[in-house]
């Protein structure tokens, strides 16, 4: 099922209410999801990749502490910010300023190949890789659809 953005997220505890979480597709709801945007947001960083790997070693970090309390919601925003890392860094590795489109949003500015910005997504796509195959992720991830989004299930 889709990401339901109809919900009130700003006065919305979904570890009190996991019921209302929806996984959705990719990075969907990521800046929105509390109390996980604020425990996970402040160590997302990938300026280069010395901070992107001490950004994503805390947050794996995060990820295995939800893990270990089968706190689903939070391994699954932990997966979305390392998703995350590895999509605006790349985003930025390839348009300067991580800008796609030129300001009349359809034509897509010029290719260019920042190492740094790279070598950054890489050290995110490898840990977000690690969590989404990751067995009880994919098994907790299964019982949440299960539970909350029969329609999805699979």
């Amino acid at each position: 099922m889709e990401f339901d953005y109809s919900l009130n997220y700003a006065e919305l505890d979904l570890r009190a209410h996991p019921e209302l979480y929806r996984i959705g597709r990719g990075e969907q709801g990521v800046l929105l999801v509390e109390p996980y945007k604020s425990e996970i947001l402040p160590h997302w960083r990938f300026k280069n990749p010395d901070v992107a790997r001490e950004s994503a070693a805390r947050i794996y970090e995060m990820y295995v502490r939800y893990r270990e309390s089968a706190d689903f919601v939070g391994m699954d925003m932990a997966r979305k910010f390392l998703q995350m890392g590895y999509t605006r860094a790349r985003r930025y590795a390839n348009h300067k300023g991580g800008r796609k489109y030129a300001t009349d949003g359809k034509e897509i500015l010029p290719y260019q190949n920042d190492a740094v910005k790279a070598a950054s997504a890489e050290v995110f796509r490898e840990k977000w890789r690690e969590v989404r195959e990751d067995p009880e992720y994919l098994r907790l991830k299964a019982r949440h659809r299960e539970l909350y989004d029969p329609l999805t299930a699979k």
